[in-house]
């Protein structure tokens, strides 16, 4: 899962919204270094990530890709994703999606000294350029996979993958919606003990 959805399917709860986040900054970073509530959202983050990436609905979607993109179906997907969760917003949550994400801005911004200079870095443009509220827009998850793309240190088909994802995204759609519910519940019972 990408960003949003994984502060989405966090506790709310600051530091551990930051340690769900961190699951993707966490190259270098010693786990029992962090605070208590941190290291519970980071192994939240890890949690549903191996939910994710063995569910047979994103495992359905991986195969829908050509043989040239598919080794990057994954990351594809995970930013569709989260245009899908706006998408459909409505049946998932109860406070507006506009509300939720200026709170998670909020944490963000409040939570920047738990974090590492690379997602301190990277969480101050998601605030500033509006990433989350991008991601409504089928055209700005194009734009967000060509720079993911461009970070590609090695020669790829990763750069257009907007242009295989359009004639998917009826398809893809209807596999997220079959799977994020279950996701949901999941998360939902992978919630460590501590933030209760």
């Amino acid at each position: 899962m990408n960003h949003l959805a994984h502060l989405f399917l966090s506790p709310p709860d600051q530091q551990a919204r930051i340690g769900n986040l961190l699951g993707d900054f966490a190259r270098g970073v010693d786990p029992d270094t962090l605070p208590a509530q941190v290291r519970l959202g980071w192994q939240h983050h890890l949690a549903v990530d191996a939910f994710t990436d063995r569910h047979p609905e994103v495992l359905a979607c991986k195969r829908c890709f050509s043989a040239q993109r598919r080794r990057f179906a994954g990351i594809a997907l995970d930013v569709l994703f989260d245009h899908y969760l706006l998408r459909h917003w409505d049946r998932f949550c109860d406070t507006p999606s506009e509300v939720f994400i200026h709170e998670v801005y909020r944490d963000l911004e409040r939570g920047r000294y738990l974090m590492p200079d690379t997602m301190a870095r990277t969480t101050a443009r998601m605030v500033q350029q509006d990433w989350f509220n991008a991601y409504r827009d089928l055209d700005q998850v194009g734009l967000a996979l060509d720079r993911i793309a461009q970070r590609i240190r090695f020669s790829n088909r990763f750069e257009g993958m907007i242009e295989e994802l359009r004639p998917l995204d009826a398809t893809l759609e209807a596999h997220f919606l079959a799977f994020f519910p279950q996701l949901l519940a999941f998360s939902q019972t992978a919630e460590p003990s501590g933030f209760r």
